[in-house]
């Protein structure tokens, strides 16, 4: 082999998300990703009355990105909770293949709410840093460990243009078991300080259908956020049967 011929990265995680945490896997230099996202917001306990929840009302997520590097990727995402829009950068930290292969990478981001009217205020700011590192335990076992540091601060008035900044910890797991290359189960759990409107920590479950080039991922979640700077802040809904959501994420790869 040419010293010079790069090596592929190992396949831990196939899709650069799991339901609502991202994972280590990066593009290739010059690819793009699309995803449509929705969560439906009536539990799935109130049954055929709203179709199990599908009959919504949803909140919605469309995220772009684009690969500028084989280890840098960058991404543009909007959620309709808030008019919340986010730019964020994932950088490959480093890799190795064979035995038991781990993936590191890191996510910046940063996010405004443009709909801010019930609070009082006319924007809200926040920033988050992640670190992801992902392994396998077997050849069917994915895992992933995501701690997180957020924070936000809001527009005020007079002499005090912007509130005070506060910064959390968070701390998030994933996993996936693979029963095929095209079907595989997912789970998510996400810690995080309780608050009096997110008290909750996050639970999610689900299952990704694969195929040539997209990712199909069915999700059970108490979590209707979707986007770093709210799903980093818990849930307002418990993880009693009662409390669970549906939802899914469609993950389309580009290539130019």
């Amino acid at each position: 082999m040419d010293a010079q011929e790069p090596v592929p990265p190992p396949e831990i995680f196939y899709s650069t998300q799991s339901a609502n945490l991202p994972t280590a896997k990066m593009l290739e230099r010059g690819q793009g990703i699309l995803e449509i996202s929705h969560r439906f917001l009536p539990p799935i306990s109130d049954g055929a009355g709203v179709l199990w929840g599908l009959d919504g009302p949803a909140y919605n997520r469309l995220g772009l990105g684009f690969a500028v590097d084989d280890n840098i990727l960058l991404g543009v995402l909007r959620s309709s909770l808030e008019d919340n829009l986010e730019v964020n950068a994932k950088i490959g930290l480093g890799q190795k293949d064979g035995g038991r292969p781990w993936m590191v990478a890191a996510v910046l981001g940063s996010s405004w709410d443009f709909d801010n009217h019930s609070r009082g205020v006319a924007t809200v700011a926040h920033a988050y840093l992640q670190f992801l590192f992902n392994t396998l335990l077997t050849d069917r076992i994915a895992i992933g460990v995501v701690p997180s540091l957020f924070g936000g601060f809001s527009e005020g008035s007079g002499q005090k243009p912007w509130g005070s900044a506060e910064m959390d910890f968070a701390v998030g797991f994933n996993g996936q078991f693979y029963m095929n290359r095209r079907i595989n189960l997912i789970a998510e759990w996400i810690a995080t300080q309780s608050r009096t409107i997110a008290p909750r920590d996050v639970g999610s479950l689900g299952i990704e259908f694969r195929t040539r080039g997209h990712f199909f991922k069915i999700l059970l979640s108490n979590q209707v956020r979707m986007n770093p700077s709210q799903y980093l802040m818990g849930s307002p809904f418990g993880l009693h049967p009662n409390e669970w959501r549906l939802g899914f994420n469609v993950v389309r790869i580009l290539d130019f």
